[in-house]
């Protein structure tokens, strides 16, 4: 057989039907598995641990400015890897900073997304 484009397209085309059979087929059986027992006394430690606090401080290098928003970015990964989904507490002011950084690898599924974060609790506590 000759190798042409149309064949080397043709043998692309059945491979990514293979994988994505294979995928299904894969996820199906998964569906049937029963869900992993949950270490209750672990998720106590996890709730109780004094490192977690709300709100987060702000992501950015000597701001101690409690964070107000969350910044979701995705995107392409320059080395075509496949998506990367990068998430930032920020304050107020760092957040009017933020821009979308990489549209030249924008595609449809790319995301640059600002949601404010519930301090109106902590806010009154204060």
């Amino acid at each position: 057989m000759a190798d042409t484009k149309e064949g080397r397209e043709k043998q692309a085309a059945d491979e990514e039907r293979r994988q994505l059979r294979r995928a299904v087929k894969e996820a199906l059986t998964r569906a049937d598995e029963a869900e992993p027992p949950v270490d209750e006394e672990r998720i106590t430690e996890m709730v109780d641990d004094d490192a977690v606090t709300f709100p987060p401080a702000c992501h950015r290098r000597n701001c101690e400015e409690p964070a107000e928003f969350l910044v979701l970015e995705r995107y392409q990964e320059e080395t075509g890897q496949g998506a990367v989904e990068a998430t930032a507490a920020l304050c107020r002011t760092h957040t009017a900073e933020e821009s979308p950084t990489n549209l030249d690898g924008a595609y449809e599924g790319y995301v640059f997304r600002v949601v404010p974060l519930d301090v109106s609790s902590t806010r009154e506590s204060e």
